[in-house]
């Protein structure tokens, strides 16, 4: 592969460069963040981005905006409004990052750091991000590498060892700083996304319509379906797991879920994995008798909701419970009593705030 990247000349890269511009002066695609240098709007969209579709992201960025204009804003805003105006995006510590970092640049300041070396030390920002509020906010040279460009990078190589492997990133961050260029390098960077997302797609790309095409050797090897390497998947393991909507006089008891657990500073309804042998009803009463306190009377279910997290499918049976007697809690978690018209009040994950709107359905307030 260093063989690869050593074909890549002061011609090609005139070439490629110059096809690449001409393309997106008209295929480029019409984004809320798009020509704007604010490094607050460049940095919330990218982090939103991550490991998310740009049809999720975009209600989900005019409503931060909204409530969050600009650093300082974050910086002040409680946790748990941030996470509920995240509620949905998933991979929360995204958002809880965002606020972290919006407190440490105030309290240097409040000025937007410009570089690579100011950005990387912040919580949540990784060389990607950094290189894309340097280029996209400051335009400045920065290299990028996330999904669309990965696979771009790969086929333009031919590279077909594991682009996600410690050797392969190291070869496409090489190809990237040869990529880009000192003139216009945000136009050109987002050029390349652009081009990652709507033309060379990871199922049956549109080689024909590629400006590149001629720069493309994995078009010329006849070998786009190929590369990538596809990631490894994960083996999947199937578990069943239970919440339980514990209610006295009409509240429900949520708790805080605590850090270094899944879905972290959300707030949710006790959950517990099901042990295949176990007598459902019985053992749920004697779990949260012993990790939050009452006694309670399981009742019925309610509903039932299915989903995965990452290598895991889950089932998970949704309850609902009589707290009997003493209520008092012996749980060292935050926790609140919560009638169904206060539930939008907590941000909760997906499958919380599903149980959430499934028990505001099937009760009335008192």
């Amino acid at each position: 592969m260093v063989d690869e990247l050593s074909r890549i000349d002061t011609n090609w890269l005139r070439r490629f460069r110059s096809a690449l511009r001409r393309w997106h002066a008209h295929g480029g695609r019409d984004l809320p963040w798009r020509n704007c240098r604010d490094p607050y709007k460049v940095w919330i969209s990218e982090v939103m981005l991550q490991q998310t579709t740009v049809a999720a992201v975009k209600p989900y960025f005019e409503r931060f905006l909204k409530r969050f204009p600009n650093v300082a804003a974050l910086a002040a805003a409680n946790e748990a409004d941030v996470l509920r105006l995240w509620e949905g995006l998933g991979y929360y510590s995204r958002g809880r990052n965002l606020r972290k970092a919006a407190q440490v640049i105030v309290a240097n300041g409040g000025e937007f750091p410009e570089t690579m070396d100011e950005l990387l030390p912040l919580p949540g920002i990784g060389r990607y991000t950094a290189g894309a509020i340097v280029s996209f906010a400051f335009d400045r040279p920065a290299p990028i590498l996330e999904a669309n460009t990965l696979r771009l990078y790969s086929r333009l190589l031919g590279f077909r060892d594991d682009p996600r492997s410690t050797a392969g990133q190291r070869v496409l961050w090489s190809f990237a700083e040869k990529l880009v260029p000192t003139k216009s390098p945000g136009e050109f960077n987002q050029a390349l996304m652009d081009l990652g997302a709507t033309v060379c797609t990871p199922t049956e790309p549109r080689c024909d319509a590629c400006p590149v095409a001629a720069c493309c050797r994995a078009l010329a090897e006849q070998a786009q379906a190929e590369i990538p390497l596809p990631a490894r998947r994960p083996e999947i393991t199937e578990t069943r797991e239970a919440y339980v909507a514990i209610e006295s006089s009409g509240r429900y008891l949520i708790y805080r879920r605590p850090e270094g657990q899944r879905w972290a500073g959300l707030w949710d309804f006790p959950r517990f994995e099901l042990p295949s042998l176990a007598k459902t009803r019985q053992f749920l009463e004697q779990q949260i008798a012993a990790d939050f306190g009452p006694r309670v009377s399981i009742s019925e279910r309610l509903t039932q909701i299915k989903h995965s997290v990452t290598r895991f499918r889950i089932t998970l049976d949704c309850w609902r419970a009589e707290a009997i007697g003493n209520h008092e809690l012996i749980t060292k978690h935050s926790t609140a009593w919560v009638k169904p018209s206060q539930f939008a009040r907590y941000p909760f994950s997906t499958t919380g705030r599903q149980f959430a709107e499934c028990l505001s359905r099937s009760v009335s307030d008192p």
